[in-house]
């Protein structure tokens, strides 16, 4: 009987899960899956190089975005940035943040945008880089405006103009 169990344990689990991934109406992994993809080709369009990162940082009006730890960011970020986690992202919490203008200038950068690899940039799982969420999660809640760092750079380098503190 139980060899027959183990067998069935993959389908049973398997006919459970919609029923379970439904059973929190606050939930919404399905809406996640149809943002993410809907996202994706936006993302890829609004990546850029250093540079031009710094350069659309320092425009009046534009947000650098760090959604980072409040303790990461307490420990190193780019000069200019604010800091809100994205384990904090609401609709109220962002509006704070972004202001009135949902489509103001927002630029993100994350861990794995540096070469450092140690504290407070140390590497994360590429498919797991916080850019990725954030993007994700600004664009859900109504903002289209992002940019994200596509560089890797070094948080020493001078032209980073790197915040400790």
């Amino acid at each position: 009987m139980r060899p027959l169990l183990l067998a069935l344990a993959p389908i049973l689990v398997g006919a459970a899960t919609p029923a379970l991934a439904q059973a929190n109406p606050q939930i919404d992994y399905p809406a996640f899956q149809a943002l993410t993809a809907s996202v994706a080709p936006e993302r890829a369009t609004r990546l850029i190089g250093f540079g031009a990162f710094m350069a659309e940082a320092a425009k009046p009006g534009a947000l650098l975005l760090d959604a980072r730890s409040k303790d990461a960011f307490q420990r190193g970020h780019i000069k200019g940035a604010v800091n809100l986690p994205l384990t904090d992202f609401t609709a109220e919490s962002l509006a704070a943040v972004v202001g009135a203008d949902p489509g103001r200038p927002i630029l993100i950068y994350c861990n794995n945008n540096f070469s450092n690899h140690k504290n407070p940039v140390p590497l994360k799982s590429a498919p797991l880089a916080l850019n990725i969420q954030t993007f994700i999660n600004l664009v859900g809640y109504g903002y289209p405006n992002v940019r994200e760092l596509a560089d890797v750079v070094d948080f020493n380098d001078p032209k980073v103009e790197w915040v400790t503190g």
